[in-house]
């Protein structure tokens, strides 16, 4: 019998080996550095890697823990000193990576590395796609814009604000409408009709013949915050540059509160100085197009103003957002919050009021407001707008 004759043809190539996918996430994170160990790049993975080393590349702790080495040109997939402009490189990322990642690449550019191109640059600006993390890129640096590029940068603003109203006013809403309770109302609202008790109650009176029910005794539900006494809200809200988050989101808050039944909204933006944002609430673009962000912090005179605004100290709220690193006096600061608590008011000491309600904040002083009667913690807007909503429909009854 005849040996089957050897197969003929090209040895197969070893670079058209597809590659392990867990090695190539590992050499995307590692850099060229760990080429030896897990095989070389190809394709597409090749094109992510040099946008990876165009941004963390110029990374000194990571070059001098040998994870990335330097920067490449994402055009070229190749080594050496990179080419690549802002735009250049928004582009690929936009075009290499799923949407949560190209956001937290923009994140990285803007907030690690101060890539200020891509805020400030019109062609970049005419391309990005608006998020949070670039609304509080604009903020930071729009006093280094000229008047064109501060028109295109506004896009972003007006884009992101609008969305942060759309997922904000639903949430206020059902704060200050209220649920139905169980409880049976003696008002006669028709908002209020409560159709399967009312039919219950009158089953008797059925008219078969005209197959019908006659109404004797309507049944009306009540509401948890059935009327809402006038209260005022004072927003007072530092605005250095670590609280840029909390900014932002007061100010869609405070829109979103403004001309409620029963509230009177203020807003008062501080660092050193102390600015009355009260008139700009009902636009919040133009509100944050105003904003300074930087400076020192004065939150002594910042509340001291507030608490000068208070016209009725057991139905004011007066909310402090800031990281309490007191840059005035803050013996000043507690003996005014201390103050405002024994006349009544509710003080809220917030070091976050954002989506993430992820503080970071000097312990001791706000330990210290907290041991005069303020509540300290963080919130989202939504809880604050419950917050208040309580406050107007609960503890505001009867007094």
């Amino acid at each position: 019998m005849n040996s089957p004759s050897p197969t003929h043809g090209p040895a197969p190539d070893p670079d058209l080996t597809p590659p392990d996918p867990t090695l190539e996430r590992w050499r995307l994170i590692l850099g060229s550095a760990a080429e030896r160990c897990t095989g070389s790049l190809q394709g597409a993975a090749l094109a992510r890697d040099a946008a990876l080393e165009w941004l963390y590349g110029r990374d000194e702790d990571l070059r001098r823990r040998g994870v990335r080495r330097g920067t490449v040109d994402t055009r070229q997939g190749g080594t050496g000193p990179s080419q690549l402009s802002p735009v250049d490189w928004l582009d690929g990322i936009h075009r290499l990576f799923p949407k949560e990642t190209v956001e937290r690449l923009e994140r990285d550019a803007v907030e690690q590395y101060e890539i200020h191109e891509i805020v400030t640059d019109p062609d970049v600006l005419a391309r990005v796609e608006p998020n949070q993390t670039l609304l509080r890129a604009v903020l930071r640096t729009k006093h280094l814009m000229n008047p064109h590029v501060l028109a295109l940068a506004r896009r972003i603003v007006e884009t992101v604000v609008r969305q942060l109203l759309e997922r904000l006013r639903p949430e206020v809403r059902r704060a200050f409408t209220g649920s139905r309770s169980r409880r049976p109302s003696r008002l006669p609202l028709a908002r209020d009709f409560d159709f399967k008790s009312t039919v219950r109650a009158n089953l008797a009176h059925y008219q078969p013949a005209e197959r019908r029910i006659l109404i004797q005794r309507p049944h009306f539900h009540s509401r948890t915050r059935r009327h809402l006494e006038q209260w005022q809200l004072v927003l007072l809200v530092d605005q250095s540059g670590s609280m840029v988050g909390s900014v932002i989101h007061s100010a869609v808050t405070a829109a979103c509160l403004w001309n409620l039944p029963g509230l009177k909204t203020h807003l008062i933006a501080f660092d050193n100085e102390v600015v009355d944002l009260t008139s700009d609430v009902t636009d919040p673009v133009d509100l944050l197009m105003k904003v300074q962000l930087g400076g020192g912090t004065d939150i002594a005179r910042a509340v001291d103003y507030g608490a000068g605004l208070v016209e009725n100290p057991r139905r004011a709220i007066v909310a402090v957002i800031s990281d309490f690193y007191e840059g005035g006096d803050p013996y000043r600061l507690v003996r005014t919050v201390r103050g405002l608590v024994e006349q009544g008011s509710t003080v809220l000491c917030l070091a976050a009021l954002d989506e993430e309600a992820d503080p970071v904040y000097d312990r001791d002083l706000a330990g210290r407001l907290a041991r005069v009667g303020a509540q300290v913690g963080a919130m989202t807007p939504g809880r604050l707008a419950e917050f208040v909503a309580e406050k107007l429909g609960g503890t505001g009854q009867g007094r």
